[in-house]
């Protein structure tokens, strides 16, 4: 009997995670292609800082998000997201798992399978709309246009070129005036 507040929890969990990270998207893609092609051993390796992105409900409360990359194979990475609550110096979040690449030779397209609470097999589609050519800034998105984020390598960045990335942003037609802009850490 003992096990049946554990089960509970844990179906409680399942539906929660389920319901906040949503499944994969299997519509029709809606999002603009991207632009260029990326250089996998250079883009996905080492950490990127959220600057900006779209409200979900799952990054309530969440600032100083990044994600990380690790390449593992021409067409494996290994993905881990992650932001502290409320301030930077909150408690830390993360979810991860392994992606792949949807377009080997271009790497604009990627599904990541996130692991929620280590046993929730979640998929997510994303697209790598843009990119700087020195590998400083991207902008992703989901395929259904829906949801929409700006990373860079640097976490603190001038307000011109937040401003500039947002009007990026806003040429693909995204609404940028939803946008949120999430505490960042110090350098």
């Amino acid at each position: 009997m003992r096990r049946a507040p554990y089960l509970i929890l844990a179906f409680a969990a399942l539906s929660l995670g389920a319901c906040a990270l949503g499944g994969g998207y299997q519509g029709p893609a809606r999002a603009p292609e991207p632009v260029k092609p990326i250089e996998a051993a250079r883009f996905y390796t080492g950490r990127w800082h959220e600057i900006a992105r779209l409200p979900e409900k799952i990054t309530d409360g969440c600032v100083a998000g990044y994600t990380d990359f690790t390449l593992v194979s021409p067409t494996l990475v290994r993905q881990m997201d992650g932001c502290f609550k409320d301030t930077p110096a909150g408690k830390e979040k993360t979810i991860g798992g392994p992606a792949r690449l949807l377009d080997p030779g271009r790497n604009t397209k990627l599904e990541v399978d996130y692991r929620f609470m280590g046993v929730v097999r979640i998929k997510r589609g994303y697209w790598f709309l843009d990119h700087a050519d020195d590998y400083s800034w991207f902008i992703s998105a989901d395929p259904a246009f829906e949801k929409l984020w700006i990373f860079t390598r640097d976490p603190q960045i001038a307000p011109a070129q937040r401003q500039a990335l947002v009007e990026r942003a806003k040429g693909f037609g995204y609404d940028v005036s939803k946008l949120e802009f999430p505490a960042q850490p110090p350098r």
